[in-house]
C-alpha cells in the first residue's frame, strides 16, 4: 500500500514537471480590468511585453474594464486554472471591493484568485490647499478637532484606496471631517486646487506637479517609509506615532485558484527577473509606479491582510459603494 502511494506520489511529481517545462505552449490572454491610460493599464502592457519575451509566447493585453475592476478581475475568475488567462490586479481596489461591494460582486476574491507576485506600490500623500492654515499632519488633526465637521476632504469615488486611506486616519485619531466623492482623480485634484475642498489623500503620481508648484502642500506620506521624490515630508507613523501606518495602491499579477504551483513558480520568477531590469523599473516610474517584487506567498498574505484592514475600515466608518 504504501509503496502505491509513492508510486502516485511521483507520478504527480513527474506530471507537475512536465507540465512546467511545456508551459506555455500557446498565447496568454493578461486581462487588465481597467480600461486604457490608467496606471493599472500601464503596467499591465510593461509586464505583458516583458513576460511574452521571457515566455516565450505572445501575453496578449486585454482590457476588460468596468464596475471599479470588477468585471475583468471576474472574467479571470471563472476562467480555466491553466495559467493561460491571468490578471494584472489592482489588489489594494480588489482588497477594498471585496468589502465595500460584497453584496453584487459575482466571484469570491480569496476563493476564486491567487497572486502570482506583487509587481510594484503606488505611493500616497496627504495634501492641502495652501490656504488652509495648517503647515504638518499635527497641525492638521488639531485644526480638525477645533473644527469639527467643516474640514473637507476630496476622494476619486466612494471606494477608492484614496478615500479609504483617509477614513483610516479619521479613525484612529479621532477627526471628524467630511468626505466629498467625485468622479476620478482629476475632478477632485481640479477643486482641491482651486479651494472648494481643502485635503485629500491622493497618489504621488497625481499630486506631486501641484505639489512642486506649491499649489498644494504635503503633510504626510501614507506609507511606512519616505519617498525619495519628498524627503522631507514624515510619514503618518513618524509625525504622530502611529504604528504600522502603511498605505499604498498595490498592484499584482493573480490567476485563476488552483493554478498549477509549477507554473505560478515559473511565471513568479521571471517577474522577479523582469523588475531588476533598470530599463523596466524607469518606465514603472515614469508611471508613478515604485517596483516592489513580492513572491506568491508573501503576496497572498499580504492580500489577506488588505481584505481585512479594508474591511474593518469599512464596517467602522459604514461607507458603502454610493
Amino acid at each position: 500500500m504504501f509503496k502505491k502511494f509513492l508510486t502516485i506520489l511521483s507520478l504527480l511529481f513527474l506530471s507537475t514537471q512536465v507540465l512546467a517545462q511545456s508551459y506555455p505552449n500557446k498565447q496568454i490572454r493578461f486581462v487588465i480590468p481597467f480600461p486604457p491610460g490608467g496606471a493599472t493599464d500601464i503596467i499591465g502592457r510593461i509586464i505583458s511585453m516583458e513576460l511574452s519575451k521571457t515566455l516565450g509566447q505572445q501575453v496578449v493585453a486585454d482590457n476588460r474594464g468596468g464596475s471599479s475592476g470588477n468585471i475583468g478581475a471576474d472574467i479571470v475568475a471563472k476562467s480555466p486554472n491553466d495559467g493561460y488567462t491571468l490578471l494584472m490586479g489592482a489588489m489594494t481596489s480588489h482588497a477594498i471591493n471585496a468589502s465595500i461591494e460584497k453584496a453584487t460582486i459575482r466571484y469570491d476574491l480569496e476563493k476564486d484568485l491567487m497572486p502570482i507576485a506583487v509587481v510594484g506600490v503606488v505611493p500616497m500623500v496627504i495634501v492641502v490647499n495652501p490656504k488652509l492654515p495648517v503647515y504638518n499632519i499635527k497641525e492638521f488633526i488639531s485644526y480638525a478637532k477645533a473644527n469639527p465637521g467643516k474640514v473637507t476632504f476630496a476622494s476619486s469615488g466612494a471606494g477608492a484606496p484614496q478615500r479609504l486611506a483617509m477614513e483610516m486616519l479619521k479613525n484612529v485619531t479621532q477627526i471628524d471631517i467630511l468626505h466629498v466623492p467625485y468622479r476620478g482623480s482629476g475632478p477632485a485634484m481640479t477643486d482641491l486646487v482651486g479651494g472648494q475642498v481643502v485635503s485629500m489623500s491622493e497618489t504621488l503620481p497625481a499630486s506631486q506637479q501641484f505639489i512642486e508648484s506649491k499649489q498644494l502642500r504635503p503633510l504626510a506620506v501614507t506609507t511606512a517609509y519616505r519617498l525619495k521624490p519628498l524627503p522631507d515630508v514624515p510619514t503618518i507613523t513618524e509625525a504622530l506615532g502611529i504604528p504600522n501606518f502603511d498605505v499604498v495602491s498595490m498592484f499584482g499579477v493573480m490567476t485563476p485558484t488552483g493554478t498549477s504551483p509549477a507554473i505560478i513558480q515559473r511565471i513568479s520568477d521571471d517577474l522577479k527577473a523582469i523588475l531588476q531590469k533598470p530599463d523596466v523599473q524607469e518606465r514603472m516610474l515614469a508611471a508613478g509606479v515604485f517596483v516592489n517584487y513580492m513572491n506568491a506567498k508573501d503576496a497572498s498574505v499580504k492580500l489577506h491582510q488588505e481584505v481585512a484592514m479594508w474591511g474593518k475600515v469599512i464596517r467602522e466608518s459604514h461607507i458603502t459603494p454610493d
